[in-house]
């Protein structure tokens, strides 16, 4: 096969189609969309591809017949039909107040009637939109294509009250697509978070929301077979099962897809690196973490429900359904009990999981260069099981953070920080981590598979001095019974943390050949 264009950062379907680029075809789920019914919502991460596809909706429906030849829907389409078709993007720049949402929405309109060659003049937002469907929609009914519905309002979520004006006023303009049902011929709206149909979507409450539609898990995204397929010829040199590793895994109860922006960089650099999560991982997603407190070692392992999952609200907004909308945890099970809808979440790969730890840990200790040494060590002190550079590592660390830095950091107050910490260190570095890990005597804290060996730790918070209760319960409860039938040597790890002197006091292991 020929090797074509990477379309890096194209979301435009004409460019894509006119040059040498790599295309995933994806108008099959568009000629299904359109065939099932009419009003649609999709939610899915940034840089997933949402306004790649909803351009080649516009295209689609604009009847340009040239740019679908060889693709799957061109021998299923009437092309002597053209529908108008209105487009609202919010995806540039950042709306920072009522009055610029208003100039970007009066932008917006101006454009569309520009372009389609009407009158829409009105007195306010929503009347002006809903002349210019009326207006445009006169010969044949329209189409309405919405990008990135909910960024003004995601853009200013440190900011409450702003961010409540923000969506009313976009409440105000959505609900004009219901009340101009007889002249839209179809509708479809993006975003990457799923705003309540009682906060955002009550005059719109209509849509048919395919987030979490098993049909439509790979709607954007690229499958293993697109990997394997259309982009054969970039695979030359790189290990497949290592790609699948760090970019597979992203999950809406069907088929799997990796990020499409994390392959074609990739593909370009021939790098193994956290490409995505580089483009902006939001300060807003850390504060949050850190001001509920959250215990690291459970972020991967969380629990829901679909009314949860699918909830998000200027004023209460559930870690788990933040995690999830915003791409840093995925579906691992669903699972249906009496009619009510639970899922599994976990990281959906090695990308995610080590660079939103890497992230925390940062976030959550002094900014200089001790945390980053420190990981180096990490890795060389496993590889020897230099069990004493460890634990002087560790407390070297814990000793260096300032009293003032305790003070003025929330989490830093809490007893489970020591313990998130320590396992941030583990998961920074992309290691084979199992927090929490249920036998028939317990939990243990947490299990680390390395090098062909098992390490088991225990953490406790103690007054002043060591205890020994942490390594004595590993033993006492039997936590490595299970890992005995592998055959690997087993390491059990007790750490104990001062809460008075803040660092490790203890840190005791003994050997399991």
């Amino acid at each position: 096969m020929t090797r074509k264009i990477l379309p890096i950062g194209i979301q435009t379907f004409r460019e894509i189609r006119d040059g040498d680029h790599y295309y995933v075809d994806k108008t099959d789920f568009a000629r299904r969309l359109i065939g099932e019914g009419k009003y649609y919502f999709l939610s899915r991460p940034r840089r997933f591809g949402k306004s790649l596809f909803l351009d080649t909706l516009g295209e689609l429906f604009a009847g340009n017949e040239p740019l679908f030849r060889g693709l799957h829907i061109h021998d299923h389409w009437d092309w002597t039909t053209r529908y108008p078709v209105i487009r609202l993007s919010f995806g540039g720049g950042v709306i920072r107040s009522p009055d610029e949402l208003e100039g970007k929405i009066q932008d917006l309109l101006d454009e569309n009637a520009r372009r389609l060659g009407i009158n829409a003049d009105g007195r306010t937002l929503s009347g002006r939109f809903a002349r210019l469907i009326r207006e445009a929609g006169q010969e044949r009914r329209v189409v309405v294509l919405v990008d990135e519905y909910d960024k003004p309002i995601l853009d200013n979520l440190a900011h409450p009250e702003l961010a409540r004006q923000l969506r009313d006023e976009l409440r105000n303009l959505y609900s004009v697509i219901k009340d101009s049902d007889a002249h839209i011929r179809f509708a479809f709206l993006t975003g990457v978070s799923k705003f309540s149909k009682v906060s955002l979507f009550s005059g719109l409450n209509n849509l048919r929301d395919i987030t979490l539609s098993r049909e439509y898990s790979a709607i954007c995204g690229y499958t293993e077979a697109d990997l394997d397929c259309i982009f054969a010829p970039e695979l030359e040199g790189l290990n497949r099962e290592r790609i699948r590793l760090w970019y597979n895994g992203y999950n809406w109860t069907g088929e799997a897809v990796y990020n499409p922006f994390d392959v074609l960089l990739l593909f370009k650099e021939r790098q193994f690196r956290p490409w995505w999560f580089e483009t902006g991982t939001p300060t807003f997603l850390v504060d949050l973490l850190t001001e509920r407190e959250t215990w690291l070692p459970r972020l991967g392992h969380m629990e829901t429900d679909a009314t949860l999952l699918s909830a998000f609200e200027v004023d209460r907004i559930a870690t788990e359904a933040l995690l999830f909308q915003s791409g840093y945890l995925t579906i691992e099970r669903e699972e249906e009990i009496s009619g009510t809808y639970f899922y599994q979440l976990r990281y959906p790969n090695r990308e995610v999981y080590q660079s939103l730890n890497g992230a925390l840990l940062s976030a959550w200790t002094p900014p200089d260069q001790t945390e980053v040494q420190h990981r180096k060590s990490l890795h060389r002190l496993l590889l020897a099981n230099d069990f004493a550079g460890l634990e002087r590592l560790f407390t070297a660390f814990f000793a260096s953070i300032p009293n003032d830095w305790y003070r003025n950091n929330p989490i830093a107050r809490y007893e489970g920080y020591y313990a998130s910490v320590f396992y941030a260190y583990f998961a920074a570095l992309g290691l084979d981590l199992t927090p929490e890990e249920s036998s028939h005597a317990g939990r243990l804290d947490l299990a680390l598979r390395f090098n062909g060996q098992v390490y088991l730790f225990e953490f406790k918070v103690v007054e002043l001095e060591p205890e020994g209760r942490a390594l004595q319960q590993i033993k006492e409860r039997g936590y490595a019974d299970k890992y005995r039938a592998d055959g690997q040597p087993i390491h059990l790890i007790g750490v104990e943390f001062s809460r008075e002197r803040r660092q490790v006091v203890g840190f005791a292991v003994e050997t399991l050949d």
